[in-house]
């Protein structure tokens, strides 16, 4: 119960209501279902407390959905969504996955005998979507788009799921020496499996992970097991300890630049690969990688630094000593709360924030049309004002800041006079993802420039394995940050963690940027972590990122930034 929010609630009644429409059955249990989403999405009363009450007295939700949403909160299972789900093909519920997808759209592709991913881009590719009522070529190539898309992102895990597993597997591997390897050890956004090094055989990997791993099994010839873990793919790479640094080198850099390792080998007579590196057959003793970059004759490149886009420029680059890490991060800036669509209040969130060592929390509840998210109308931007400032004043470590809504031309969701009585203004995309690429670019390019923005939140809007960013010029829009001082977020939810750590990387010199949890629960706010994975691949260091700042320092530089603006 402690990690649901209202949005959990809301989501599994929208999910249940899309599959009674796709099943064509039901209107008006799917009418309800979507009745009580809109309801719950109005309040502002804590989860725990509406289970509590047993959701009693809440418009549009009746004595049955309130009995149905009490059992999901307690066991995680919302009876309603799994019959109605036993009765789709598996395949054709993976086509909610494609943007811009219905039900109704869905449900005439599935009686055209499109029943997966793979078959409805066959078909967006030989016309028969095009051919179809309420679709065209447009609409078709649209799909098309969208289901490349969508394929792409279901052979890969998000940075957290990725690094979780890695962990959890290192912990049980810990007196093999386990290492997390991979594309989560080198902080990549998205992860294909998680990986991990030991010093071992087989034989002790397989008795340690008995039962914990499903259909543990090695992968010939290389020295690998493979199986999965809730579904996650998973592979232990094991070896003696006189080959280990060949076998963490090999299992932590990109494709690329493993392949580079192996050139240079061979250019040395030499043959390198997981089971070590050897000479005319015989193994080279390297236990640590440095063993097997001094014996290529090459500097050690950091696991941070072993993508493509690294090539050339990582040893400009600062060390990892030199990089921000966790303890670097002083300051929890754009949070929310019960205030908005947060499952904590104000003082709660605070106090988490300090336990976990941070030095201070900043808000950054929604402004007003944000409706879905329970925006806060100016009255209410104020009272939440005033509940900071109490909170201030009994000695609490909080600022006063928004997530304020950038509207269609560029302006913003809140007056000039309400947004300058705030600590900070973040200022973000919610809607009209759909705006062509020039409209696009000058809607953030105005928000990016307005006097009192300090933080340009989740710049590309995309959601990682879900959908891509907006189009626009990014260029554009970092350059007007750059010309106006404005902060950029590195917003560090594992679904988001946008701005991309590519683009942070051209941009390392020219900004100023921000790596915000934008935590709507308590346990969001050690979400810190996956940010810092990513402002570590860009090369950045505390002097780049603005909360490492104490609280006093950070607000002297929103002051130094306005009055520069004037």
């Amino acid at each position: 119960m402690a990690d649901l929010t209202r949005k959990a609630f809301t989501n599994v009644l929208k999910t249940t209501a899309d599959l009674l429409d796709l099943l064509g059955q039901e209107v008006f249990r799917a009418n309800a279902y979507r009745g009580a989403a809109r309801s719950l999405e109005a309040l502002d009363t804590d989860p725990a407390e509406l289970v509590a009450s047993g959701f009693a007295g809440i418009p549009k939700v009746g004595r049955s959905i309130a009995a149905e949403l009490v059992t999901y909160a307690h066991t995680g299972l919302f009876e309603p969504l799994e019959d109605a789900a036993s009765q789709v093909p598996p395949g054709v519920l993976g086509l909610f996955r494609v943007r811009g997808l219905g039900p109704k759209k869905i449900r005439l592709l599935w009686d055209a005998g499109v029943d997966s991913l793979e078959t409805l881009r066959e078909a967006a590719r030989d016309g028969r979507v095009a051919a179809l009522k309420g679709f065209g070529p447009k609409s078709a190539g649209a799909i098309l788009e969208a289901v490349e898309f969508a394929l792409a992102a279901q052979e890969r895990q998000h940075l957290s799921t990725g690094l979780d597993v890695s962990l959890g597997l290192a912990r049980r591997l810990a007196d093999l020496g386990a290492r997390v390897a991979g594309d989560a050890r080198r902080g990549l956004d998205t992860v294909r499996a998680a990986r991990v090094t030991v010093t071992g055989t087989a034989e002790e990997v397989s008795a340690r992970l008995a039962g914990v791993v499903e259909n543990l099994a090695p992968v010939d010839p290389k020295p690998l097991l493979a199986g999965r873990v809730d579904g996650v793919p998973v592979e232990i790479a094991h070896g003696p300890a006189e080959v280990r640094g060949a076998l963490d080198l090999m299992m932590g850099g990109s494709t690329e630049y493993r392949e580079g390792l192996r050139a240079e080998a061979r250019a040395r007579g030499l043959d390198l690969s997981g089971r070590g590196l050897k000479r005319d057959g015989v193994i080279l003793p390297t236990p640590t990688e440095a063993d097997v970059a001094r014996e290529l004759g090459l500097p050690l490149r950091p696991a941070e630094y072993r993508e493509p886009e690294h090539d050339g420029i990582w040893e400009t680059l600062p060390p990892p000593s030199e990089l921000v890490t966790e303890a670097d991060v002083r300051g929890m800036l754009h949070t929310h709360s019960v205030w908005s669509d947060g499952a904590a209040t104000v003082r709660e969130m605070v106090e988490e924030a300090v336990r976990l060592g941070h030095a201070f929390l900043g808000t950054g509840d929604h402004s007003r049309a944000a409706h879905y998210a329970n925006g806060l109308s100016i009255e209410r931007l104020r009272a939440h004002i005033r509940e900071v400032r109490e909170l201030q004043a009994a000695g609490l470590p909080v600022l006063a800041g928004s997530e304020v809504d950038i509207l269609e031309g560029g302006s913003l969701d809140y007056p000039d006079e309400e947004l300058a009585e705030l600590d900070y203004v973040v200022a973000s995309v919610h809607s009209l993802f759909t705006l062509d690429r020039e409209r696009q670019t000058e809607r953030l390019i105005r928000a990016a420039s307005h006097p009192l923005v300090t933080i340009l939140g989740h710049p590309t809007g995309r959601l990682l394995l879900r959908r891509p960013g907006y189009a626009l010029d990014l260029d554009a829009v970092l350059a007007a940050c750059e010309a106006n001082g404005t902060v950029v977020e590195i917003n560090a939810n594992a679904y988001r963690l946008d701005l991309d750590w590519r683009e942070a990387l051209r941009w390392r010199d020219r900004l100023t940027f921000a790596i915000n949890t934008d935590a709507h629960v308590l346990g969001g706010l050690t979400d810190t972590r996956f940010g810092v994975l990513i402002a570590r691949k860009a090369g950045l260091t505390p002097e780049r990122v603005v909360n490492t700042l104490e609280q006093e320092e950070f607000l002297e530089f929103v002051r130094r930034q306005r009055a520069g603006r004037e």
